[in-house]
């Protein structure tokens, strides 16, 4: 199989693969090269792919959708971080979620300071109309 994990910047992953666990909803799966065709909608979770080698990879995944179409496998997901083994991935993940919680305050202060000034220009005009 040829697996791809995309985020929105770029491809995290293009490689072969010869065995996909996933999780979705209903809990997980596994691909395997002869698998049925289908889609899924993925959860929050471990993503791993064994190489034609047998070398076990590791992927943080947030939601998203996995899609195996014949020998091509596509994951598209907001969010992914690929790990070696699970503390490395732990580590990984730390990092990603403090810059995105950093991200989140920046643009929540934004908003706020946004809507303080609505709320004063919406309080001038009524004064002064």
């Amino acid at each position: 199989m040829r697996l791809q994990i995309l985020v929105p910047s770029h491809v995290l992953v293009e490689e072969p693969a010869r065995k996909i666990i996933a999780e979705a909803e209903n809990g997980h799966f596994c691909l395997l090269p002869r698998h049925v065709d289908f889609a899924a909608a993925l959860v929050p979770g471990i993503f791993s792919w064994w190489t034609p080698e047998g070398e076990e990879c590791l992927a943080a995944v947030d939601e998203g959708i996995l899609v195996k179409c014949g020998p091509d496998v596509w994951v598209s997901t907001r969010n992914a971080v690929r790990g070696s083994h699970l503390g490395v991935l732990r580590q990984s993940l730390d990092e990603v979620f403090r810059r995105l919680d950093e991200q989140e305050r920046k643009s929540r202060s934004a908003l706020a300071r946004m809507e303080a000034d609505f709320a004063r220009r919406f309080w001038e005009l009524g004064r002064h109309g």
